[in-house]
């Protein structure tokens, strides 16, 4: 969402939407190679008329398409910050109420709390990714590396 907002500030607002579309047309690709070719693409079709979204495309590729390596059922998760912006908006939420804490520590320890019981929620209540899937993290693909986003998540 982010990306296709910084994308749309580069263009008339009568081109917003086209550009919209061809963002979301690329996540939406079945799977890593797909969207490499779509974004590609786009971003060849683009060059012409709006070289700066087309050079934003090129440049963020990394980044936009990191989530397609992990397993299919995380990739709507992995790629969304809703989960994020939703958990900050609770701290913020929880720390206007104190308003002035009295020591770093303080700030820290209320912090820590919210994060420890958002954990929880996702470990035991609405669990955000399911044991099972989380296996599939953890396999090597026979005859290829790990991509270091995985090595990362496990």
């Amino acid at each position: 969402m982010h990306f296709s907002r910084n994308a749309q500030d580069l263009v008339p607002r009568s081109a917003r939407s086209m550009i919209a579309s061809a963002v979301r047309a690329i996540f939406e690709q079945p799977d890593e190679a797909a969207a490499h070719e779509q974004l590609g693409h786009i971003a060849e079709s683009l060059g012409a008329r709006f070289p700066a979204v087309a050079r934003l495309l090129l440049d963020a590729e990394p980044d936009l398409l990191a989530h397609f390596t992990f397993p299919e059922t995380h990739r709507r998760q992995i790629r969304s910050t809703n989960p994020l912006e939703r958990l900050n908006k609770e701290i913020k939420r929880r720390t206007a109420v104190v308003g002035i804490f009295p020591s770093r520590a303080s700030v820290i320890r209320l912090v820590g709390m919210i994060l420890a019981e958002q954990d929880d929620e996702w470990q035991d209540g609405r669990r955000y990714f399911r044991p099972e899937t989380m296996t599939a993290i953890d396999a090597v693909v026979e005859g290829k590396e790990a991509s270091p986003a995985l090595l990362m998540a496990s």
